[in-house]
């Protein structure tokens, strides 16, 4: 299994739990809206439809602050894949709200909040703890799956002031503008007790060696089989607590000393967080894990292992 191949099931594994998990709670005939996540776009279309989730956030902000774009490329590589030719990518728009008191940082994340719940958007996980001084909130699209965040960057702790963020990015779209692999080709089958194993396995050694604990498990995380095509996989997902910067990237450090140890492929991959993604494959059991950090400060693990029957199919 090329770890390409095995990220983009990653990616759309992760994608559809998400997707049934925010789904499981809608009323009325929403529930059948899933199939419209099969996005076709190109940089141009990623590009404008980031800027205007962006400005719906903004526009109606008072105190009114002024966009400063913030980080260097917006276009990438796919974080969720090993292509290096970028047959995939996606569009990252980060803006800095300046020209406002520090003070006003958390109400104008508040507002984008508001601004985006008014439009029917969802939230990643739960709404920002709006008692912290410094909140943070992340969101997704419905209809076309952008991921956004609004967040308060501390600049004087004492005296309450901030700086408030935001950044918004696209799905995976492939660089011709063709579409997006389709979560709904990945359906969920009965356990595979021997891949959960080893995934569950990979997991733990994983957990062991970043030394940091883990979360509550998410809606979208937990372990499973799933099916495309012929190829079964097992996928195990689960977050840790919100990190700092400092901590993440020494726990990613520990995590890539523990699978060069074992002779995993190791690559990593830019983030809009800024501290990249790490890809590991192993070559044994032909296992990948991806440790990606999230805007909200978590790491999210994944870790997807090929059944017996399907590496035995491709020996």
């Amino acid at each position: 299994m090329r770890l390409s191949r095995a990220m983009s099931i990653i990616a759309v594994l992760t994608a559809s739990v998400a997707v049934a998990a925010c789904g499981s709670g809608q009323t009325g005939s929403s529930g059948g809206s899933t199939a419209s996540k099969q996005v076709t776009m190109d940089e141009q279309q990623a590009t404008k439809r980031a800027e205007e989730i962006i400005h719906q956030a903004v526009d109606g902000m008072s105190p009114k602050p002024t966009l400063k774009r913030t980080g260097l490329t917006p276009v990438g590589a796919c974080v969720a894949d090993d292509h290096s030719a970028g047959e995939r990518q996606q569009v990252t728009l980060s803006y800095q709200l300046t020209g406002v008191p520090g003070t006003e940082a958390k109400t104008l994340v508040r507002q984008a909040r508001d601004a985006w719940v008014k439009r029917g958007y969802k939230f990643q996980s739960s709404d920002a703890d709006w008692s912290d001084s410094f909140p943070s909130v992340s969101m997704r699209t419905v209809s076309d799956d952008f991921w956004m965040t609004a967040l308060t960057g501390v600049v004087d702790k004492a005296k309450g002031e901030g700086l408030a963020a935001i950044s918004v990015t696209s799905p995976c779209f492939a660089a011709d503008g063709s579409r997006t692999a389709d979560p709904a080709s990945f359906r969920q089958v009965p356990t595979d007790e021997q891949a959960e194993r080893r995934a569950l396995d990979h997991s733990s050694r994983i957990y062991d060696a970043l030394l940091v604990r883990h979360a509550p498990m998410r809606e979208a995380e937990g372990l499973a089989t799933y099916q495309d095509g012929e190829d079964t996989y097992a996928h195990h997902a689960w977050s840790t607590e919100p990190l700092n910067e400092d901590a993440m990237v020494q726990a990613l450090a520990r995590a890539k000393a523990h699978f060069g140890s074992l002779g995993w492929t190791l690559r990593q991959v830019p983030t809009a967080t800024g501290v990249p993604a790490l890809l590991a494959r192993s070559a044994e059991d032909e296992s990948v894990a991806r440790l990606a950090p999230s805007t909200d400060g978590t790491l999210r693990v994944a870790v997807t292992t090929p059944t017996v029957r399907r590496r035995s199919a491709s020996a």
